[in-house]
Order: C-alpha cells, then sequence, then structure tokens
C-alpha cells in the first residue's frame, strides 16, 4: 500500500478576523464608488492537509477516524466506509461537537464533505447535532476522496467554508490505498457569506422549533443579501413560497414533517438562487471590464495616432526650415557672383528663381501627399474601431440568444412534463406515474411525452442530457439503486430510439438518496419515485455538473 498525504497549499489563515480580501484591497473599489455589488464569488485558497483514500471499487467496508482542527480540538468519530456496486456508502458518528453558531450569527449547522485528490468538494449531507454526537449516512459515486466537516450556515452550500472544524484519520487498520497527492481546494472564507452586517438580519433559532426552518430562513437571507431578489426573482420567490407553506405547516397544522420538508426544499432553491445571481454578476462584471478595456484600447490608439501626427509635422517644419536655410545660401554665393559678372548675375538670378519655385512645388506636393496619408491612416483607425465595437455586439448578441433559447425551451418542455431552471440545468421531472408499478416499462402515455420531448431535444442541437433515476426509502439498497438505474436506462434507450444522439445522453441511478419529498407518506413517497431529465450545455449557456448527493 502507498502512503501519502494530501496537501492543500497555504494562503490564508482560519481567524474570525481576517477580512474578505475582495474588501480589504487599497486598489479595490467600494460598491459607493462602482454602483455594483462586490464580487462575492471571488474565493481564498485556504491551507489544509489531510490524506485521501482510494476506496478500491467493491473490496468491502473499512473504516477511518475523525478528529478535530484547532477551530474544535475536543471533536472526534469515525466513519465506516463501503465501497459497492455504483457508489460508495459512508456511515459517520461524531463526539463532542459544540454549537456552528459560535464563529459567527449566520453559521447555524454542518456539512460533511469528500474532497477529491483534484481539490473538487462534494456535499455528502447535513450533520444535525443531537446534544454533542451527531450520525450520517451518505453516499457518494467517488471512489478516491478525504473527509472533512464545516460549518454552514445552511445543508445546502455548494462550496465549503473555510470553518474546517474535523477532518479524516487514517487508522492503523484502514484499508484501501492511500496515494501521494499534491492540491488544494477552495474555501469560502469567513464574512463572505455575510460581507455587510449592518444589513444582516440575525435568524433566531427556535429551540423547539425545526432547525431546518431556521436554516431556510438564513438561506433566503443570505440570498436576499447576494442580490438574489434581482438576478434570480423566479427561484428566490419559490424559495419564500416553500418558506411559507413550511411555517404554515408547522404554526397552523402542526404538521412537522412536511414543515421540514418544504423548509429543506426552500434552503436548497435559496442556494440555487444565489449560485445563479453569481453567475450573473460575474457575467455583468466581465462584460464591464471588457467594454472598459475596448475604452482604453481606443484611446491608446487615439493618442498613439495624434502622436504619430504631431511627430509628421515637425519633421516637415524641419525639413522646410533646413530647405529654406540652404536657399538662402545658395541664393547668397549666386548674388555674390553676380556682382562679379552682370551678364551671369541675370542667368544666375534667373536659375534660381525658377530653381525656387520648383522647390516650393515640390515642398506643396509633399505636404498635400502627408495630408492625405494622415486622412486614409484615420479612416484605418475608424473602421478597426467599427469592426471591434460590431464583435462586441455579436458577441452581446449571442450570450442574449441563449438565454432566450433556454427560457424558450423551459417553456416547451414545461407544456409536456413539469420543467424548471436550477443551477445545474433544466430539470424535467419524469413521474413515476409513467412507468408500470415497481417496473422500469413506459406506459403509452409516458412513450407519447418523451416522443414530443425528443423532438423538441432534436429542435436544439449540442445539448446535454442526464437522466438520473430516484425512488422512496421502500425495498433495499440494492433493489432500488437496480430500479432506479433500469428506469433511466430505459428513458435514455427511448430516447436514443428516436434519434437523440447517443454521445449526448447518460443515465445514472441513484436510488433512494436524493428524496425531494418526506418518505414518510404516501404522496411523499410517489415524488420520490421519478427520473430527474437534467437538459445543459453550450447553446443553453450551462455546463453539465455532477447530480448533488443529499
Amino acid at each position: 500500500m502507498r502512503v501519502a498525504s494530501l496537501i492543500l497549499v497555504s494562503l490564508g489563515v482560519l481567524s474570525a478576523q481576517v477580512p474578505n480580501p475582495t474588501q480589504s484591497s487599497s486598489k479595490a473599489l467600494t460598491p459607493s464608488e462602482t454602483g455594483q455589488p462586490m464580487p462575492i464569488f471571488r474565493v481564498t485558497v485556504v491551507s489544509r492537509t489531510t490524506k485521501a483514500v482510494n476506496y478500491n471499487h467493491r473490496t468491502g467496508t473499512t473504516h477511518i477516524d475523525f478528529r478535530g482542527t484547532e477551530l474544535m480540538p475536543t471533536a472526534r468519530g469515525d466513519a465506516s466506509v463501503s465501497s459497492q456496486l455504483g457508489s460508495t456508502k459512508i456511515q459517520t458518528h461524531l463526539d463532542h461537537m459544540s454549537a456552528a453558531n459560535q464563529y459567527g450569527p449566520e453559521y447555524m449547522t454542518f456539512v460533511l464533505w469528500a474532497i477529491t485528490p483534484e481539490g473538487r468538494a462534494m456535499n455528502l449531507g447535513e450533520v444535525v447535532l443531537q446534544g454533542d454526537h451527531a450520525n450520517l449516512l451518505s453516499t457518494t459515486d467517488l471512489q478516491s476522496f478525504g473527509l472533512i466537516v464545516t460549518a454552514e450556515p445552511y445543508f445546502a452550500v455548494t462550496q465549503p467554508s473555510d470553518v474546517v472544524v474535523a477532518e479524516n484519520f487514517i487508522r492503523n487498520d484502514t484499508t484501501g490505498t492511500i496515494e501521494q497527492v499534491d492540491a488544494k481546494y477552495e474555501l469560502l472564507q469567513r464574512g463572505l457569506y455575510v460581507r455587510d452586517r449592518s444589513a444582516y438580519v440575525p435568524v433566531k433559532i427556535d429551540p423547539k422549533g425545526p432547525l431546518q426552518l431556521a436554516e431556510a430562513e438564513n438561506a433566503l437571507e443570505i440570498a436576499r443579501l447576494a442580490g438574489a431578489n434581482k438576478y434570480a426573482a423566479d427561484t428566490f420567490q419559490k424559495a419564500q413560497v416553500d418558506l411559507q407553506n413550511a411555517e404554515d405547516f408547522l404554526n397552523k397544522t402542526h404538521d412537522r414533517k412536511r414543515s421540514e420538508t418544504n423548509a429543506r426544499e426552500a434552503a436548497q432553491m435559496a442556494e440555487d438562487a444565489r449560485i445563479i445571481t453569481f453567475r450573473k454578476i460575474q457575467d455583468e462584471q466581465l462584460a464591464n471590464e471588457r467594454a472598459a478595456a475596448a475604452q482604453r484600447e481606443a484611446d491608446e490608439k487615439a493618442k498613439a495616432a495624434q502622436a504619430a501626427e504631431q511627430a509628421a509635422l515637425e519633421k516637415q517644419r524641419r525639413a522646410q526650415a533646413e530647405s529654406e536655410r540652404q536657399a538662402a545660401e545658395q541664393a547668397k554665393r549666386e548674388a555674390e557672383a553676380a556682382a562679379a559678372q552682370a551678364a551671369k548675375e541675370r542667368a544666375a538670378a534667373d536659375a534660381a528663381r525658377a530653381a525656387a519655385i520648383e522647390q516650393q512645388k515640390l515642398l506643396a506636393a509633399q505636404t498635400q501627399q502627408a495630408r492625405l496619408s494622415a486622412e486614409e491612416a484615420e479612416r484605418a483607425r475608424q473602421l478597426a474601431e467599427q469592426q471591434r465595437l460590431q464583435a462586441e455586439q455579436q458577441r452581446q448578441q449571442a450570450e442574449n440568444e441563449k438565454t432566450a433559447l433556454r427560457e424558450r425551451l423551459k417553456q416547451q418542455l414545461n407544456m409536456i412534463l413539469e420543467t424548471q431552471e436550477t443551477a445545474r440545468g433544466l430539470i424535467v421531472n419524469i413521474s413515476d406515474v409513467l412507468f408500470d408499478f415497481n417496473k422500469y416499462t413506459l406506459k403509452a402515455e409516458a412513450r407519447e411525452k418523451m416522443a414530443k420531448v425528443s423532438g423538441i431535444l432534436l429542435a436544439y442541437p449540442g445539448l446535454k442530457i442526464q437522466l438520473e433515476g430516484h425512488t422512496d426509502n421502500i425495498g433495499s439498497d440494492d433493489y432500488n439503486m437496480k430500479l432506479s438505474q433500469q428506469r433511466a436506462d430505459a428513458v435514455r434507450d427511448y430516447l436514443t430510439a428516436q434519434g437523440v444522439s447517443s454521445n449526448s445522453v447518460s443515465a445514472v441511478g441513484l436510488g433512494k438518496a436524493g428524496p425531494v419529498a418526506s418518505n414518510d407518506t404516501g404522496a411523499g413517497r410517489q415524488k420520490n419515485r421519478r427520473v430527474d431529465m437534467v437538459v445543459s450545455g453550450e447553446p443553453i449557456g450551462i455546463e453539465l455538473t455532477p447530480a448533488p448527493q443529499q
């Protein structure tokens, strides 16, 4: 077995007093100077050291320990890692944990993350404290990874904060391949979730109420401060509706489970709105930076043209002065010679006069030629500027066309099956009622709907389609994983049979790991039995991302 450590390069110190680097720079402009939001999507790479284990495919179960960091030195724990067909199951137990809000009022919970050797972080689920301990069962499609626990404002975050409270520790009996790798992963520095403390309203946690409700309120407040109500209004409004439903279930019908389900959905919607907001703000900033760079380039070209024109005029003045000086000397010599001989003087005078006339004509022709050259250079500069502006307009038009194309595709798909836009792309819900009971065979109604969906997808070349099968929690893990994979495969096979390129369609079964509703009710379980079609790709301006782990 090869033993090594995964080293993350140090660029910062874990301290609550460390300022946001995008705010503290002496060269950075404040929001009042620019009128634009701070670029909060920029992060600082923070140093941490841990070890990554390659849990070789289907090699059984092994164990690994957890130790607290300097932020929570008393924390201890362990995890049972089982590599199975298609996924790796992780049973985590943590002890001697303390509340997350000790690191700031915006921190409410803890999240378990898997870190790949390349530095990619995957959210494995929320670590909910019960007293000073917690248990979590999670799955991942990763094979080589390290494990860390961070404090977060809510469970649905997509990037870990730098409040790392625990990390995995290799035991003597840990089996697997411990690879020598150098990697660094990006952490959100403390303070980036809430930059303006005066605008942030801390959420009070009701000790009798569900923690998920407080997390959802916190997620909406953080998304609002980021500008989601402006840049992702539809998604932000859906999060508000889910939060209101969660409060109504708790306060009016005292249905705690449905309240928790709606609260979790509200937090996830708020995180999607925050990510969409960051993407749009970044697009605006990139556009502004390109426009500023183009203006600077135009100004520099204008200055260069003006300098060239001044140099040409100066050269012309020097040439004219030199010519006049030489003419004067020639006239003097001719005058002295003419004093000695009158006849020769008249001839010399006539010759000098003729030479002067020719010289003036030549100078006039040179001046005219210089003026024409300057005008031609100015026309060439103006033409280049017009071409640059046209290219920028074409690029902006292409971006607008992608946005319009994505909205049109969403409306067309929504007329057939329920479709919503998320940070991962357009998600089309293929519900359980479109399959035979406990089977993966598409019903006639499903084939009719999928035929219409295929026709729409064929009209948009270049799309990427990822089919994700889900089940409820009834039955064994192997059965649900197999059924979810078969249903995803059945939809994929039907799409490719209708002419959709097999290279653009992938299918994965996630079993019962990704519920969107409570499995405690029949209606909730029916919602969880589904196939999600995630539509992304360059034509609609969204890159394909892996399915989030619950």
